[in-house]
């Protein structure tokens, strides 16, 4: 997508404060993803599905530091944001502020959440960003066992009983808004990154996204390319309204264990 590196000190502070909206977005997301899939460890249909879902938190969360740490370049320190934010600052998309019901909502997420940061990350990884294309190819090939261990289950559930096959499709509606609102966000920040080549625009990554599930969505009846992003956009975060539950946000700053911190 972009034919040459982004130099950092031709950015302006608004570039500089767009593109710091951006890796926090992303990065808030990923530790949250990680927090909605830990919860599931032993609450999963299976032993072997408990182990993915473990094994998957454990790359959000590596993704996340990943992530974060690119935030050294823009003067700002990882581990305040990690550990000393509140709930209301955190950037994270709107689909995660609140604890999967079931497991119908986890696998809504693996496909709709979890699939449009990653459609976001190729757009990066694409981008004139060099701390992007280096450290994000990683990502999204870990983002692979993800992606088909979404796809299995979404069509398991779409093709059970009536009540499962419900309960996806309630999850999936709930969760495109603001994860389409996000991934197509054209406010001025996000335009300021298409300019700078650090990520494709809206439109096209929307279309991607669309392309990528809606063959998989119209399994349990849900029509993507029908549903419309949230309207109600928080520019300063570059999400949408709202943050995630309190509960969320102290275990992802590690607040019960402070005192142990080993950096």
């Amino acid at each position: 997508m972009a034919d040459a590196t982004l130099r950092l000190d031709a950015l302006d502070e608004e570039g500089r404060a767009a593109l710091r909206r951006l890796i926090v977005t992303l990065a808030d997301s990923k530790r949250l993803m990680g927090i909605r899939y830990s919860d599931w460890l032993l609450g999963a249909p299976s032993i072997e599905t408990g182990i993915a879902a473990a094994s998957m938190a454990q790359d959000e969360w590596g993704h996340a530091r990943l992530l974060y740490a690119m935030l050294k370049d823009l003067d700002l320190d990882p581990l305040v944001l990690e550990h000393d934010r509140a709930a209301a600052e955190y950037a994270s998309i709107g689909a995660l502020d609140e604890p999967f019901p079931d497991w119908a909502a986890v696998v809504a997420a693996m496909v709709v959440v979890d699939g449009a940061l990653s459609a976001m990350l190729r757009s990066f990884a694409g981008g004139s960003y060099e701390a992007a294309r280096g450290r994000v190819p990683k990502m999204l090939a870990e983002e692979e066992f993800h992606g088909s261990l979404a796809a299995a289950w979404y069509r398991r559930l779409a093709s059970a009983a009536e009540e499962a096959r419900t309960l996806l499709a309630k999850a999936t509606q709930a969760m495109l808004p603001p994860a389409l609102a996000w991934l197509g966000a054209a406010d001025a920040p996000a335009e300021a990154m298409v300019e700078a080549g650090v990520v494709a625009p809206a439109g096209a990554r929307l279309e991607r996204f669309r392309s990528d599930v809606g063959a998989l969505l119209a399994e349990a009846g849900v029509d993507v390319a029908a549903v419309r992003p949230a309207t109600d956009w928080d520019a300063s975060r570059g999400r949408t309204e709202g943050a995630p539950d309190e509960e969320a946000v102290e275990r992802a700053r590690g607040d019960r264990n402070r005192a142990l911190f080993v950096e």
